[in-house]
């Protein structure tokens, strides 16, 4: 087995793991759940030499082992397959599985066997279902794609001991089923898989055992087959679930925003709809049906073919981010929050200006940082953003939190309309939960506009009122009248599923 033993990690005003103790079994997929912020990528990064802890030890296999950086955990059969894509984005699919390999495919001459190489890549491609040629370039991959070919990586190491970090959040339900036939495969050939999930349901019928964590510490440990959906989320949240119908939003008759035949080549020919303000608009489909390719058409992030788009019932001119956010109060908040909504590298302060610039802008262009931190104390208070003060760097920050300062940002800059895209992707029901009452807000309370990307069922159901159902980026199906009264989520998630059928 894994072992760790006591481990506690701190960071500058915040105690990440308080003496966490857990053993994972060879032959087990064992969960660790918990809120954004729980501990658990930190305990992954401990256990896989990334972080040093302050106190505590891990053995493996009974023997006491000390890991001073990655490869030292690789050397010891435990490899770990990362949330965030890390890709070498212009190297092949081959180059990127045997990265950290590439030494032993060389003869004392330096020469590397590039047909042993393809082989060996193909061979593991072909373990986690994806056909591609190990000789393309990763640069033109889809983020599912190159997320299987991370797992591939994993797999080429030979770990016995598998953490596996959100696997599923860029894989559609189809690829996600091939990846849980796969995890069964290896937990029956004996490895160990340390699978982290927000998904309550893939965690139930996937894995064999459950660690929660909350606030850096183990709250509960259990076999999957001994406790129920509702005693788990009382574990990671300390609270139950209330699963509520949010009522009814005060719909106004007026046209807010408007895409007339909208057309892009190879992609959309003659899109048409209408969003009303006070109206969550719900976009909803398969990863890949286009629901995000169209928002980056109507926020001028990729140029249309064909077709118009009026706010406020004028005639909008948008050929940039810049004139959808600034001319015309039309924001998008990115699923891809790494790549697109944040810099990392920044503090929770400069991203929460990095939009609003215009805001705290005096005379002679001179900037106010007195009224830029009072800006972005009031937005981490709004947003309830856990963290120890607005000039921490963001990336040392949980998802769910940077989740939120990305949200935020946007609010900040006062649109009327929010395109909001997958917003509580890699998050625990408690953020969840959050964001979903904030939306509501947004229209319930601010009368604003918000177009909802959800690939999340549930969400849909709860939040929308009125839903578009996207397939092969098209508009297949329109949901109608679900503000007039409790709507059955089974009724509609039964017509979601015959429209994308």
């Amino acid at each position: 087995m894994l072992e760790i033993r006591n481990i506690s990690k701190e960071f500058p005003g915040v105690k990440a793991l308080d003496n966490i103790s857990v053993k994972f079994k060879e032959g087990t997929i064992h969960a660790l759940m918990g809120e954004n912020g729980a501990g658990k990528s930190t305990l992954m990064k401990v256990m896989t030499g990334i972080y040093i802890p302050e106190t505590g030890d891990i053995f493996a296999d009974g023997e006491r082992v000390t890991f001073k950086n990655y490869q030292d955990s690789i050397d010891h059969n435990i490899s770990m397959v990362h949330q965030e894509i890390q890709v070498i984005p212009q190297s092949s699919v081959a180059e990127n599985i045997v990265l950290d390999k590439l030494d032993k495919f060389a003869n004392k001459w330096g020469h590397v066997d590039w047909k042993k190489i393809n082989g060996i890549a193909k061979k593991y491609l072909d373990l986690v279902g994806l056909d591609v040629n190990p000789t393309d370039i990763i640069a033109n991959m889809t983020a599912a794609q190159k997320q299987l070919i991370q797992i591939a990586k994993a797999l080429s190491a030979k770990a016995k001991y598998i953490l596996l970090d959100e696997p599923t959040s860029s894989l559609t339900e189809h690829e996600s089923e091939k990846l849980f036939t796969l995890c069964r495969k290896l937990r029956d050939e004996g490895k160990c898989l340390i699978f982290v999930s927000h998904k309550i349901e893939e965690v139930m019928g996937l894995c064999d055992c459950v660690t929660v964590l909350r606030d850096g510490a183990v709250t509960g440990n259990s076999s999957i087959r001994d406790i129920s959906r509702q005693e788990l989320i009382k574990m990671m949240i300390g609270r139950e679930e209330n699963v509520n119908y949010m009522g009814e939003l005060d719909i106004k008759d007026e046209v807010v925003l408007e895409a007339r035949n909208i057309g892009k080549s190879g992609m959309f020919e003659n899109i048409n709809f209408k969003a009303y303000k006070g109206e969550i608009l719900g976009f909803y489909g398969l990863v890949g049906a286009g629901r995000t390719e169209l928002a980056r058409l109507l926020i001028g992030a990729d140029q249309r073919d064909t077709g118009e788009i009026y706010i406020h019932g004028e005639k909008a001119q948008i050929c940039s981010v810049s004139d959808a956010v600034y001319k015309y109060g039309l924001s998008y908040v990115s699923e891809n929050r790494k790549e697109e909504g944040l810099i990392l590298p920044f503090s929770v302060q400069d991203n929460m200006l990095l939009t609003n610039l215009h805001l705290i802008r005096g005379h002679f262009g001179k900037l106010s940082f007195k009224k830029g931190r009072d800006l972005t104390e009031s937005m981490i208070h709004k947003m309830e953003i856990k963290t120890p003060s607005q000039d921490t760097v963001i990336e040392t920050l949980s998802g769910g939190n940077q989740q939120k300062v990305s949200l935020g940002k946007w609010l900040l800059t006062g649109s009327d309309i929010l395109i909001i895209d997958e917003p509580s992707v890699g998050v625990d029901v408690g953020v969840k939960r959050h964001i979903h009452e904030l939306i509501w807000k947004l229209a319930k309370e601010e009368g604003k506009t918000v177009i909802l990307i959800s690939s999340d069922m549930p969400e849909m159901v709860t939040l929308a009122r009125r839903i578009l159902v996207f397939k092969d980026y098209q508009i297949v199906e329109e949901i109608k009248d679900l503000n007039d009264k409790e709507h059955s989520y089974q009724e509609v998630s039964e017509r979601i599923g015959q429209a994308i059928a």
